[in-house]
């Protein structure tokens, strides 16, 4: 056999068996159980960061990645049936934002891989078995621990220190937000602070907590949820209408018209999680990665909001603000 034909005949025994493997890489395929709506701009801005980070650990959807979203916006009703069709689509791993996402994906789900992200307090809440050792299926990145009610309710006092009662808006069916009134409960005492609860599931319960509590010396904490989240517009203009300082847990409540927030970044918890989401893809199992919690809280004050209520922020706490919106 001549020189120049041996060559040919030896590229195309090697190039046929790196054609084949092209041919049969198998697309992964990631469910994502999210609890904003697909209109949402503000949970687009993270499901963007999520797919950004995949793209770059290796992941190109049409190529070797498909995605199928879930988007539950404010109706509770909705989730567990979202959880189960994604489970039906039999992932090779579930995302899941919130804790009433988790929570409906356990009621169906105990063996697909799944991580979270924006999940406050998972082992109170009976997620996992610990931070360090989850156990199970499930794995990621909380977001607040129980105590940090009472961090809400002190940052509540230092902005209006006039406030004598404060009306807790929650979800009483998420054992995370009543450990975060437990805890604004205990601190309440010696901040000279009556706290009361208002239990909430769709918009007209906010509506109606508001014309219920609101009052001269009345402030508000908005717990962490999809539904407060999802009204986070309604929640500014009726506390702005009231009157009533509030303080929430995310930036985009600030944004949205609350006097203060104090939490993490949650696009840096997508980022994060889509992190967790790779190295299942690549064979971890999720009992082998440790919860993370946030190392790191952001201060926002809304001085907007501020002035339609009429109250002047402390030059102290402003000093310490990571953002302020103008």
């Amino acid at each position: 056999m001549r020189r120049r034909e041996f060559i040919a005949t030896l590229g195309g025994a090697v190039a046929f068996p790196l054609a084949g493997h092209a041919q049969t890489e198998r697309t992964r395929r990631i469910g994502a159980l999210v609890a904003f709506s697909e209109n949402d701009a503000e949970g687009q801005l993270r499901i963007a960061a999520f797919r950004q980070r995949l793209q770059e650990l290796g992941w190109s959807e049409g190529r070797n990645l498909q995605i199928d979203f879930r988007y539950v916006g404010g109706d509770a009703e909705h989730m567990r049936p979202a959880a189960a069709e994604l489970v039906a689509l039999t992932p090779d791993v579930i995302f899941v934002q919130s804790n009433p996402g988790v929570a409906a994906l356990q009621q169906v789900n105990r063996a697909i891989p799944t991580v979270f992200a924006q999940v406050a307090d998972p082992v109170g809440s009976g997620f996992i078995d610990s931070l360090a050792h989850p156990g199970g299926n499930i794995t990621g990145f909380s977001n607040f621990e129980a105590g940090i009610g009472s961090k809400w309710l002190e940052i509540l006092k230092e902005v209006a220190p006039t406030v004598t009662r404060a009306v807790v808006l929650l979800h009483t069916l998420t054992a995370a937000n009543v450990a975060f009134l437990r805890a604004a409960e205990t601190a309440s005492t010696s901040l000279g602070i009556t706290v009361t609860s208002a239990g909430v599931q769709d918009a007209a319960e906010i509506a109606s907590a508001f014309e219920t509590f609101a009052a001269p010396n009345s402030g508000l904490l908005v717990m962490p949820h999809f539904v407060t989240v999802s009204n986070r517009v309604l929640i500014g203009e009726l506390a702005i209408r009231h009157r009533m300082p509030t303080v929430a847990a995310f930036r985009f409540m600030a944004a949205s018209g609350s006097l203060v927030s104090y939490g993490v970044d949650v696009v840096d918890l997508f980022q994060r999680a889509a992190s967790y989401v790779d190295r299942i893809l690549r064979g971890a199992k999720p009992a082998e990665l440790p919860v993370q919690e946030p190392t790191k809280y952001e201060l926002v004050v809304n001085l907007k909001t501020a002035k339609a209520i009429g109250l002047t922020v402390p030059a102290t706490l402003l000093a310490r603000a990571d953002g302020v919106i103008e």
